[in-house]
């Protein structure tokens, strides 16, 4: 397949996404002035539930206006040149081959960063504002962009360098060895990313001694579930939402509860909701995730040595001189299609999953705790009650609220 051809499917995919995209959030906007179901007509007020849909109608117009930029910005990009631009910057300071990669996809990255800042700041310190979750200062907003830069150049640019060295030494069997540093760099993030990432972004403690405390331990007792760490973790430093989330396996496992979660639930609602993510580790769905991931890692990287050395890939963005970093770019457009369908796959499993954490919290602690529990995240959270089926199959890795309560009603 020449490089004019692909080209245009490259085009054609990127419209295509957008248009798909487009109409599933346009009919998930129609139903934002649906009735409140009779299921969950405790949730919201009249006078909470008219803000929840000023919140996600705020958010759809927003979202929408930033779409059709990016995809104007990167068709462009993509028609009048811009990749061969940034090349020839790039290959004008370093002709080794790792190094040029880096200046190419941090230029691309850095550029990119600039120019969705300002939305990011006007989302943040404006919609989130208005509506009463944010908690973000300048401050922080300007040091998570640093740190989270200096973790693209740190972690991004040592397993993209890794990578790029093993295809020089291995040529197409590349694959194999790229497959070996994802899989160990997963598994740690995987293990320590509670213990050595989220530091750097937030604070966080043991549960003190208390009440909540003891119970989370009687129930954790109960279950069979040696839990050693629950940390409380400072997620009111940036927004008023609350969550909580289980990570790691092994003596690494622990439970990290926001404190927003604290300070909104009751403490058998903060149990049940514990009790739910210890569903996740029974069941046996962290582990699951992390094969899964593994294995179309795997694929992909395999799929990717295949269109690698093919020149007409690189030439397919504009390009004129085929290298690897510029056939991953094209690679990436071409491969999202099929990177739709495993999502789709992976959020049906996801909401399977839910549902088996749901029922376990439910057998071994009780419905109605996890219930309450639901019902108030989703308040202070303005989620929405009545999303469209489509945009649920595509997008949703949760089932949707009135869908989970009738499952926990069985």
């Amino acid at each position: 397949m020449n490089s004019t051809t692909l080209f245009y499917i490259i085009i054609g995919i990127l419209i295509f996404q957008f248009l798909l995209e487009t109409i599933l959030n346009y009919l998930n906007a129609k139903r934002y002035n649906d009735a409140i179901p009779d299921e969950l007509h405790d949730v919201f007020n009249e006078e909470e539930y008219k803000k929840s849909q000023a919140y996600k109608k705020t958010n759809y117009s927003f979202n929408l206006y930033i779409s059709i930029f990016s995809t104007v910005l990167t068709l462009t990009f993509l028609i009048f040149g811009g990749f061969e631009f940034v090349d020839t910057i790039a290959s004008s300071f370093s002709k080794n081959m790792i190094i040029h990669a880096l200046l190419f996809f941090g230029i691309i990255f850095l550029g990119s960063d600039i120019i969705n800042t300002p939305f990011s700041y006007y989302h943040t310190f404006v919609i989130e504002e208005k509506f009463g979750f944010n908690k973000t200062t300048i401050k922080t907003f300007v040091l998570d962009k640093i740190k989270g830069w200096l973790m693209m150049i740190i972690l991004g640019g040592g397993v993209l360098s890794a990578i790029i060295w093993f295809f020089e030494w291995a040529g197409t069997n590349f694959w194999l060895y790229a497959w070996g540093v994802i899989a160990f760099f997963m598994l740690f993030m995987n293990l320590f990313y509670s213990r050595l990432i989220v530091p750097l972004f937030n604070k966080q403690k043991p549960l003190e001694e208390g009440s909540l405390k003891t119970k989370i331990e009687a129930y954790a007792n109960t279950v069979g579930f040696k839990l050693n760490n629950i940390f409380v973790v400072d997620g009111s430093k940036r927004s008023t939402k609350a969550n909580a989330y289980f990570s790691g396996f092994g003596t690494e496992k622990r439970v990290t509860l926001y404190d927003t979660l604290i300070n909104d639930l009751e403490e058998d609602e903060i149990v049940a909701v514990l009790a739910h993510e210890v569903g996740h580790y029974k069941r046996k769905h962290i582990i699951f995730n992390l094969l899964i991931s593994l294995i179309l890692t795997g694929i992909t990287l395999f799929i990717l040595s295949l269109f690698v050395n093919n020149p007409e890939v690189s030439l397919a963005i504009g390009v004129n001189n085929p290298s690897f970093h510029a056939a991953l770019i094209g690679f990436g457009i071409l491969y999202s299609p099929i990177s739709e369908i495993t999502g789709l796959i992976m959020n049906y499993l996801s909401r399977k999953f839910e549902y088996q954490a749901d029922d376990y919290a439910k057998n071994t602690f009780g419905a109605n705790p996890l219930i309450t529990s639901l019902k108030k995240l989703s308040k202070n959270s303005l989620s929405n009650l009545t999303p469209h089926p489509a945009y649920v199959f595509m997008h949703y890795s949760h089932p949707p609220l009135i869908n989970r309560i009738n499952n926990l009603k069985v």
